[in-house]
């Protein structure tokens, strides 16, 4: 589905209206929420909503549990952190049992870091590929989402849920969830904001269906439901309502 709005400030909040009523929902069918953030600009207002008023008082903290689609592998207090950035944006501000963040360990060496938190996800999924009830993305100017890069082996990865990546251009190792993980959320919901991200979108949504060089053509869900929640920059030349 493509939700376009007419500003950044409706599509943070339609996302945020998003994990609100997908938390009320899944906390009271099971008791609880599971959702992968994912880092970015993009994203950092949707997460400010959620720490304000009225959906801190709406959303049932106490069976909410964060995880991330991927991170750099950096200390959780280190400026390009997508950890540190949910947690000052919205984490900090809302009753979430400190038990419940489940972040990923970027200041242990790439693959150890992966390691752990693959028996991270285990142990609250148990064995096999873990559902999320949401997973947040983004998409890169090259078409990259959480942290599959183009041409990357990774991208090639059924086997594992949790695995590394090399961000060339920085020369930064991330820790990232596998496509097979990503495809098996009951939502996806891609954020993106502003005129720079159009020709991207337009490319990963109508072809050509190009998966290697455009990762973000890999996320299809096998069993759920993939949302592009857009402004009206970014979703330029689209219609809504389809794919």
């Amino acid at each position: 589905m493509i939700d376009i709005h007419p500003d950044a400030e409706a599509a943070s909040r339609a996302g945020a209206e998003r994990f609100r009523d997908l938390a009320r929902a899944a906390v009271g069918a099971s008791g609880r929420f599971t959702v992968a953030l994912s880092g970015g600009t993009a994203p950092e207002r949707m997460y400010r909503m959620l720490g304000e008023e009225p959906f801190r008082s709406a959303i049932p903290w106490e069976g909410v549990h964060v995880f991330w689609g991927d991170d750099r592998c950096v200390p959780p207090g280190h400026p390009r952190s997508n950890y540190a950035m949910a947690d000052r944006a919205f984490l900090r501000s809302v009753p979430i049992p400190p038990a419940n963040v489940h972040r990923m360990r970027g200041e242990l060496p790439p693959e150890e870091g992966a390691l752990r938190y693959a028996a991270e996800l285990e142990s609250v999924f148990g064995p096999g590929t873990p559902r999320f009830d949401l997973m947040h993305l983004g998409i890169g100017p090259d078409g990259h989402t959480a942290s599959l890069f183009p041409f990357d082996e990774l991208l090639r990865d059924r086997d594992r849920t949790v695995g590394t990546a090399l961000f060339r251009e920085l020369g930064e190792w991330r820790i990232s969830l596998t496509v097979p993980v990503i495809n098996a959320a009951r939502v996806i919901d891609v954020l993106a904001i502003g005129a720079g991200k159009a020709d991207i979108v337009r490319t990963a949504i109508r072809g050509p269906l190009d998966p290697f060089r455009i990762p973000m053509q890999l996320i299809r869900p096998t069993d759920g439901e993939m949302i592009w929640t857009l402004d009206e920059p970014a979703g330029a030349g689209l219609e809504v309502g389809g794919r």
